[in-house]
């Protein structure tokens, strides 16, 4: 592969005006596409096979004039103090707010709070249901803006007015102040760690490339694959951060083969022939566990991770040849300034390597100080990430809801209303769907029986009248429970009344199921939770597999995989503290605490996974080029950090605040999915790669690179390290204090 990509780097450079003309050509076109492509729409959670997705199949079947998952309204009025919502003056204002939709576009119906009985015991609190035959996603703003007036004219009354339902929902858009943050520090780190401003631009320049195709790729198939806009922030957030990074890297490595006396063609196509094959692995890593996403079953996160995985897919691909080709666009002005200046007053063309005198650079000094004390750097980092995962064991998972908006919008203030005056097991109700096509009882004694069995429960609060079908082959049942939608109790009593209507269904034959909002997310959590750990072993023997290819070593992989989980367990822990129990939450502004996002842990895995591996490449592929070359153990873990170490931090810096930067949108799976790839990040890079990992080397010593006979025989070379690229230029020089050369297999 080395060879191949070494090909790939010097045609770019020599044809660097057509491989621009080609990108630029594919980026127009991506945004063309975008720009002429509809709006993609939002799409309610699922997954198919749960007890929950069959009763709305089932209720879209045999109630078609409804839409069982359709857009919802509900508007929440509350009396001014001292007063009922049922004196003359405040009904009237009700009923004229309500009778100002009737006969709306798109508005199925609209419930009158009193005869309905939607009226809070105190009389303080009243509210009105308003359906609609489309999704929240095609409401017009005509019909959004009647449903707001309606509010407003009540509260022209004396009324206070507050609107819940997903009637308001808004999808969320990208390119907010804190994205932009992100982006600014990553520049500033770019520029303080290549010492150029081109080179930063560049390095930037490829992202931007990448990424922009990617979010028009996602944008144009929004409609056609049903893509939301989570995938395309997924996309966005993702192409950003490994763009940058993988730029990065093969830049840094360009400019260390100028230093080493390659003229720049040469050095292009060493830097995609050596870097760029561990970005080809790297990349591959990510793809292949974003694309893994697919097994758990929900259609959403499959999207995500097929949207994710092409980004990456496409960050790669720009790296290897727009880079190549802006190094010969830019020339000299890629390198350093002081690298430039050295080859002025040298008045050669050999430019000195970035700190090549002078005191060592502090990634040098940080290698030899773990080579000195690695007992007590595994001890301190391993024991500090072990604590900082500790409240991972409360972990509690869980899909958000009104509960967790800012209380500034109107969606959080009609949740407490309706909590208030009802109840907080009102916000959730659970749906019980009775199909007696297949039972041997009529559809009115069957509902009965399963009333009378729901109502016996202990903790539903109420269980509504039925309502039937037209075929009268199906009812449906509305039971509120007492407790929150996301507390334990409520999940609990979704388990206990299944249990308890599974006799009726074995006496009469008749199908039951438990539905409703609250009972998805709770199917969906355990569906979630139930996929951790298959998921997790699979990602982590992928792992093991594919470092054993790479750095040909059995230990090496197992040590990489038990510092993935370390870094993942602090990322959780992290998680647990911010989102359950409100340690700093007010700092990435979390006003009501509860449940992590059932999606994020084993998304984190999916993506922490290739990124972790990411700088696991790049930092021991140098360290094995060096071991294999003849330096002795402890000089290859210096010579890594000689040439990766300053390189990989600032990449980490990077990626941590791209992800940061996604901290700030209003949208909790992008809030939590940024802190949690924020800190998994920071976690893997500075703590288990930069600390655990070189300790751990220098304490293994040769046994470290150690590869039974067996398996270096059937094992394929990928050669990572370019060691067939030393027919086609000279070999980088190796370490002054390497060792006699050896051969890093051990015996079996």
């Amino acid at each position: 592969m080395a060879t191949f990509l070494y090909r790939v780097g010097r045609w770019a450079f020599r044809r660097r005006r057509l491989v621009g003309g080609l990108w630029l050509g594919v980026l127009l076109l991506a945004v063309a596409a975008a720009a002429m492509a509809p709006a993609g729409e939002e799409e309610d959670l699922s997954m198919p096979g749960t007890e929950s997705q069959k009763a709305f199949d089932l209720l879209d079947e045999r109630f078609p004039q409804n839409n069982s998952q359709g857009a919802e309204a509900r508007l929440v009025f509350r009396a001014p103090d001292g007063q009922r919502v049922t004196v003359t003056e405040n009904r009237a204002a009700v009923e004229d707010a309500l009778g100002s939709l009737d006969g709306r576009d798109q508005v199925a119906s609209a419930t009158d709070p009193y005869e309905d009985g939607a009226v809070s015991k105190d009389g303080t609190i009243a509210y009105s249901t308003i359906t609609y035959g489309v999704d929240a996603v095609d409401l017009t703003e005509a019909t959004k803006s009647a449903l707001e007036g309606a509010a407003g004219q009540a509260r022209d009354a004396g009324l206070t007015v507050e609107i819940g339902g997903s009637a308001l929902d808004s999808e969320e858009e990208p390119g907010g102040t804190t994205e932009i943050v992100g982006v600014a520090v990553a520049a500033v780190v770019l520029v303080l760690a290549l010492g150029s401003l081109v080179a930063a631009g560049l390095s930037l320049l490829t992202a931007f490339v990448g990424v922009a195709i990617a979010f028009g790729l996602v944008s144009a198939l929004a409609v056609p694959l049903g893509l939301t806009s989570t995938v395309a922030i997924l996309a966005l957030m993702l192409g950003l951060a490994v763009g940058i990074d993988y730029a990065l890297f093969i830049t840094s490595r360009y400019r260390d083969e100028r230093a080493q006396g390659s003229d720049p063609e040469e050095a292009a196509g060493r830097a995609v022939g050596t870097t760029g094959s561990a970005v080809v692995f790297a990349g591959a890593t990510v793809f292949i566990a974003l694309v893994g996403l697919g097994v758990v079953g929900i259609p959403e996160l499959t999207k995500m991770g097929l949207g994710g995985a092409g980004a990456v897919a496409l960050a790669v691909l720009v790296a290897l040849t727009l880079a190549p080709a802006l190094f010969g666009f830019f020339g000299r002005r890629v390198l350093s300034h002081a690298a430039r200046k050295a080859t002025r007053r040298t008045g050669g063309e050999r430019p000195q390597p970035d700190g090549a005198a002078g005191r060592p650079a502090p990634s040098i000094r940080w290698a030899r100080f773990v080579l000195r004390r690695p007992v007590a750097v595994l001890m301190v980092a391993g024991l500090g990430l072990g604590a900082v995962a500790l409240p991972a064991l409360s972990l509690e998972l869980g899909l958000p809801g009104d509960e967790s908006k800012s209380v500034q919008t109107t969606e959080r203030r009609a949740y407490d209303l309706l909590s208030e005056g009802f109840g907080p097991g009102f916000n959730g109700p659970l749906t019980v769907v009775v199909d007696v096509s297949s039972g041997s009882g009529d559809a009115r004694t069957t509902t009965d029986l399963v009333a009378k069995t729901v109502r016996s429960v202990e903790g539903v609060t109420s269980v509504g009248e039925p309502v039937l079908s037209r075929g009268n082959d199906t009812a449906v049942l509305t039971a509120v429970p007492r407790t929150a939608p996301n507390s334990g109790e409520t999940k609990d009593l979704v388990h206990t009344i299944r249990g308890a209507v599974s006799g009726v269904e074995a006496d009469t034959g008749a199908g039951i199921f438990v539905t409703g909002t609250t009972a998805m997310n709770i199917d969906i959590s355990e569906a979630m939770s139930d996929a951790l750990l298959p998921y997790l072993t699979v990602v982590i023997g992928l792992a093991v597999l594919l470092l054993t290819v790479v750095f040909r070593s059995v230990l090496v992989p197992v040590k990489a995989a038990l510092g993935f989980l370390l870094s993942v367990g602090a990322a959780f822990g992290v998680l647990v503290a911010v989102f359950q129990w409100g340690w700093a939450a007010g700092l990435v502004g979390i006003e009501q605490t509860g449940p992590v996002m059932s999606l994020m842990p084993i998304l984190v895995i999916g993506i922490v996974f290739g990124l972790a591996m990411d700088y696991e490449v790049f930092l021991l592929t140098r360290m094995r080029e060096a071991y294999v070359r003849g330096a002795s153990p402890g000089d290859a873990i210096v010579h890594g950090f000689r040439h990766s170490g300053r390189v990989v931090a600032a990449a980490a810096i990077i990626m941590v605040s791209v992800f940061a930067g996604f901290i700030g949108m209003s949208s909790p799976t992008v809030r939590t999915m940024g802190v949690g790839l924020a800190a998994a990040v920071a976690f893997d890079a500075f703590v288990v790669r930069m600390a655990i990992a070189p300790a751990v080397l220098a304490l293994l010593g040769h046994r470290a690179w150690w590869l039974p006979r067996i398996l270096n025989r059937v094992l394929p070379n990928v050669d990572l390290e370019g060691e067939t690229l030393s027919r086609h230029a000279p070999s980088p020089a190796v370490p002054a204090d390497a060792a006699a050369p050896h051969l890093p297999v051990g015996r079996s």
